[in-house]
């Protein structure tokens, strides 16, 4: 430990912190990483294979509309609650297993009637749905 410092009596330690050997390492640190940095930079060039293939196509879309009195919209054609499930296993099949289904439903509906179509969805095995949504715009 030093001792005196700054014309105080001798007999008081120091109490100045000695940065010089912080200030040396982080030097160092700078100098390594900014030699570093351009090494680290450069990419692996790799010359990819082309397939000819052809990208898959748009997926099949049915509209499913609710609408008030538990009817219910699909691709422009009214059903009731009753009639809808067999409906959408009829488009099921005649669209493939691909198809998804947009479900819109006016947003002053009841929500019970909603859940009523996602149910028959459910019942028909069709799991890939997609919710019809205005822009905020």
């Amino acid at each position: 430990m030093a001792l005196g410092g700054n014309g105080s009596d001798p007999d008081q330690p120091l109490s100045e912190i000695n940065v010089t050997p912080l200030v040396d390492v982080m030097l160092v640190l700078l100098v390594i990483f900014i030699v570093a940095a351009p090494i680290m930079s450069q990419a692996l060039r790799v010359n990819l294979p082309k397939a000819n293939g052809t990208p898959e196509n748009e997926p099949i879309v049915a509209s499913l509309i609710v609408r008030t009195n538990n009817q219910f919209e699909l691709d422009g054609v009214i059903y009731h609650k009753a009639d809808l499930l067999n409906a959408l296993k009829a488009v099921k099949e005649s669209k493939g297993e691909k198809m998804v289904v947009q479900l819109g439903a006016d947003a002053d509906l009841p929500y019970q009637l909603v859940a009523d179509a996602l149910s028959e969805l459910k019942k028909a095995d069709i799991s890939r749905i997609s919710f019809a949504t205005a822009s905020p715009n």
